[in-house]
């Protein structure tokens, strides 16, 4: 019976659980946002934020105690060096979690969890004055003549540039065997 057990384990052993969410947090340092399962991410949060606090300490110990979870040292070191200085007037809410529908082979439901200030975010753009209104677009050349009684244009140059490749590919094999029996 799973009696005042308040962890979700994914039927998995503790040490692959730890290893799985060790892994999703140093991708999620490192990309800012990943795509897994619903309940993966709710539990993920936990950690990640748990990681991110230890960045805004900076100190000694904290940089240990993430590299015993996270075991990555580059992932460590961007996430005191760039992840946590981000975060340093918030405290808490370093992620969030989008909820973007089924996953079309199982059903289960998939979300995006990122973190809140990250890269996207920052590149993210305050609103620009509204643009004015671009002129309407001019029919194609052969409905414009049809529409005036005339005769179509020719055919666009990418049509023509495709039949002369395609010469060239059908004509590569007959050159190849010629040069061929010219060298023997």
């Amino acid at each position: 019976m799973r009696h005042n057990r308040d962890e979700k384990r994914f039927d998995r052993t503790y040490s692959h659980l730890k290893s799985m969410l060790s892994n999703m947090t140093n991708d999620l340092v490192v990309w800012g946002r990943i795509r897994t399962t619903t309940p993966k991410a709710k539990v993920l949060r936990k950690f990640a934020e748990r990681m991110i606090t230890l960045g805004k300490d900076g100190s000694l110990s904290a940089r240990r105690r993430a590299m015993a979870f996270m075991r990555n040292k580059e992932t460590v070191t961007k996430l005191f060096a760039e992840v946590a200085p981000r975060f340093k007037e918030r405290n808490g809410g370093y992620t969030r979690i989008l909820k973007i529908g089924q996953r079309p082979g199982d059903n289960a439901s998939m979300s995006i969890i990122e973190l809140v200030e990250g890269p996207q975010a920052a590149e993210a753009k305050p609103k620009a004055a509204p643009k004015k209104k671009a002129p309407a677009k001019a029919k194609p050349a052969g409905k414009q003549a049809a529409a005036k009684g005339e005769k179509p244009a020719a055919k666009p140059v990418k049509a023509a540039a495709r039949k002369e490749a395609k010469k060239e590919t059908e004509a590569a094999p007959r050159k190849r065997a010629r040069k061929a029996s010219e060298k023997a």
